[in-house]
């Protein structure tokens, strides 16, 4: 009879710790992020990097501009966001039309772009990208 005791206390103990694992790993928000909102320091290398995945063609883009990141909300995070505006080719020949995208970080590196972001980046204070307009294929 104490064994089953004993067994049941272990496994009761076992059950809260890994219970408390669990617990650690929660979405965190915009107040306890534990790393996750550091600021960017080479946001502009990192969003120049992301663009040779999102774009088909890298080259040629113009009118390019960014904002310096500032710490936006979305959903129900909070995250450091960079805007950036540009006209990328659609083809050979054509251009797209000017595109808004927010490049949004996490723990201080580039994480996604999110499309559409004319709401997120209404108040941005744009400049010149002028290494955008600059990428090699």
């Amino acid at each position: 009879m104490r064994g089953a005791a004993v067994w049941r206390a272990s496994l009761y103990f076992a059950v809260m710790l890994l219970l408390g694992a669990c617990g650690h790993s929660l979405q965190l928000g915009a107040d306890d992020d534990n790393g996750a909102n550091a600021y960017p320091t080479h946001y502009r290398s990192d969003i120049l990097s992301a663009m040779h995945a999102y774009l088909n063609d890298p080259t040629g883009i113009r009118d390019a501009a960014i904002s310096e990141p500032a710490l936006k909300t979305t959903g129900n995070r909070t995250r450091y966001m960079a805007c950036l505006r540009f006209n990328a080719k659609k083809n050979a020949s054509e251009y797209a039309g000017s595109k808004e995208v927010a490049a949004v970080f996490l723990a201080g590196r580039f994480d996604q772009f999110i499309e559409n972001a004319k709401e997120i980046c209404k108040d941005a204070a744009y400049a010149p990208f002028p290494e955008l307009q600059k990428l090699p294929p």
